[in-house]
């Protein structure tokens, strides 16, 4: 793997997608192979925004791999007192074999790769979700005996971060995908763009729609998130109204192929983005789908961190 970092899934060919797949499908295989992989090397993890999952994965993922991870809020750190991202990502640096930040801001992220002299991960920023989105591709992948060609991936919901690394995720596994969303609530302008070019070197579709419909007709994955990210909390009433039938429910669920699946990067909702019988029913995968965020993040760290 010829990368330093891991900010999104664009900057990563298809084959390199794929390779950690392989790899993550092993280590879920064959844990016990891997659990000196990382031994002596230490993970920071920087949290300005917490998480279940994001913080219990990579920590017991550092953990089986043979390594240490220290969990790290803003509370914990100079950058909320107004450290230089430079000063934090130089000091880190010295202390640290890898970084995991899940912050607001994108450039605080991207403003750590490029200063620190180690590896840097994104957990999560307000503009991407790229190991969630990995996660999600690699569940899917699992689920079609390894092959997504051809396949069709239905977003529907807020255009927000998650919505963003699919759309770049989706021409590096070979699939469609369609993004559905209500008026005023689409994905970024530049990351529509950057995707489009993507999906067209590789003769993949991006479809941007306001019809759930449209989006989900002939689905392989249909796919939500929560209408109100974090930190848009003030803004949840106002959301609930204009997001009002844009629950995925059996009948939108109908329209998709008969073998799709439905998933949810959690915390969920039930009852507004999606419908109890839907996320709790037989199509759903979305326990599979967060185990997973364990086997591709233990992937990523190996790929970047082993020496």
């Amino acid at each position: 793997m010829r990368h330093k970092d891991f900010i999104e899934i664009h900057d990563y060919t298809a084959a390199e997608v794929l390779e950690i797949f392989a790899l993550a499908a092993e280590m879920k295989a064959k844990p016990k192979k891997f659990r000196d992989a990382l031994e002596g090397q230490t993970l920071a993890m920087i949290f300005e925004k917490s998480s279940t999952r994001t913080r219990v994965s990579f920590e017991a993922g550092m953990f089986q791999l043979g390594g240490h991870a220290l969990f790290l809020s803003a509370r914990d750190i100079q950058l909320g007192r107004g450290e230089p991202i430079y000063d934090t990502a130089k000091v880190l640096a010295r202390y640290v074999d890898g970084i995991m930040a899940r912050t607001f801001a994108h450039k605080t992220v991207t403003d750590l790769a490029e200063y620190a002299s180690v590896p840097v991960i994104n957990g999560l920023t307000d503009l991407s979700h790229p190991c969630q989105a990995m996660t999600d591709y690699f569940t899917a992948w699992e689920k079609f005996g390894g092959e997504l060609k051809g396949r069709k991936l239905a977003y529907v919901g807020d255009g927000n971060n998650m919505a963003h690394s699919l759309m770049f995720g989706a021409p590096k596994v070979g699939m469609d995908i369609a993004v559905a969303t209500p008026a005023g609530y689409g994905p970024d302008p530049g990351v529509i763009a950057q995707a489009q070019s993507d999906a067209q070197d590789a003769g993949t579709k991006l479809i941007l729609t306001h019809s759930i419909e449209e989006a989900v007709e002939g689905a392989d994955v249909v796919e939500t998130d929560v209408w109100a990210s974090m930190g848009q909390e003030d803004e949840a009433e106002k959301r609930r109204r204009d997001f009002e039938g844009w629950m995925i429910d059996a009948r939108f669920m109908g329209l998709a192929r008969k073998e799709a699946v439905f998933m949810h990067c959690l915390p969920a909702h039930r009852g507004e983005e999606v419908s109890a019988d839907v996320i709790d029913g037989a199509q759903s995968v979305i326990y599979d789908e967060a185990e997973n965020r364990l086997h591709i993040q233990k992937a990523i760290l190996h790929a970047l961190m082993k020496k």
